[in-house]
């Protein structure tokens, strides 16, 4: 976008209020035809809403979103395959299924989390297809990164079993430099909630004693 464009895009924002929290502010927008709603971004979740992060890049609202076509195959267990707690007996948006075995189940957040884990290797945990597997999470909204395995760059970089010991934010703020690290106070560091192949100290990336989570910026 232009510079004009963005400030339009954010005096239309302001006028809007999201359909989840109703506060306002809401920048995206249903992409269905005829279709109003709006919301903000971090409130997707909680609004079932999808967001394909490919392509336009397209968001849907919990009415219009894509659902899975497939239903995962009867079990009589019903737990997540990559988390083993229970998820519901049927597809839905926080209970989803491969789509070529149809027996891999899984939470929207665990697999989520899976794909920004495994970056280009990501493929289903059950049979590990990962062709249509891949183009099936795309559609459903999950977000993938292009980079290797979390665990392969960890291990590239560090001995397996290490934990990471640098601050990488642009610009650390310690005197002691990147490498210095203390039990708490600003000096704390902290890893990525996500991937723990990054890592950032408290000050550095302003964050509170309250903060229990940080993501880095791949993440």
């Amino acid at each position: 976008f232009l510079v004009g464009d963005t400030r339009h895009i954010i005096r239309e924002a302001a006028k809007k209020s999201c359909f989840v929290c109703y506060k306002m502010g809401a920048s995206i927008t249903c992409c269905e035809t005829g279709c109003d709603r709006t919301f903000h971004l971090p409130c997707a979740p909680d609004g079932e809403c999808v967001t394909q992060y490919f392509g336009a890049y397209r968001s849907f609202c919990w009415e219009h979103r894509p659902q899975q076509a497939v239903q995962a195959r009867p079990r009589q267990e019903n737990t997540c395959s990559i988390c083993l707690d229970a998820v519901e007996s049927k597809v839905s948006y926080k209970t989803m299924v491969c789509p070529a075995c149809q027996d891999a189940r899984f939470h929207r957040c665990c697999i989520q989390r899976l794909a920004l884990h495994a970056g280009i290797g990501f493929r289903c945990p059950c049979c590990l297809n990962q062709e249509p597997f891949m183009t099936e999470m795309l559609t459903m909204g999950i977000r993938l990164c292009k980079r290797p395995p979390s665990w392969e760059s960890v291990q590239e970089v560090r001995p397996l079993g290490q934990r990471h010991g640098r601050c990488d934010a642009g610009t650390c703020l310690c005197p002691e430099g990147r490498e210095h690290m203390e039990e708490e106070g600003p000096w704390q560091l902290r890893l990525c909630s996500s991937c723990a192949a990054e890592g950032t100290h408290q000050r550095c990336s302003s964050l509170g004693n309250s903060t229990y989570s940080w993501e880095c910026s791949t993440c």
